[in-house]
């Protein structure tokens, strides 16, 4: 029964030292996106990407309600 203990281990470490001596794969770095633009609601005054904003001119908005709020005349937006 010792014996086999000990053929078992001397094993696992035969086949640990077999395994870090085996060159890894380059793990690639993760990609960066860049940070994106934040602009401020005109109407309420919080943070948004630039992309997920609606603009009316020079303003940004958070939400299409914000917009309409206020352009009430201009319910598409431009």
């Amino acid at each position: 029964m010792a014996k086999l203990l000990v053929l078992m281990a001397l094993a696992g470490l035969l086949i640990y030292w077999w395994r870090s001596r085996r060159p890894r794969g380059a793990v690639p770095p993760p990609r960066v996106r860049g940070a994106e633009r934040m602009v401020v609601c005109a109407h309420c005054g919080v943070n948004v990407p630039e992309s997920e904003s609606e603009r009316v001119g020079g303003q940004f908005y958070c939400t299409p309600e914000h917009r309409r709020r206020d352009h009430p005349q201009d319910p598409a937006g431009s």
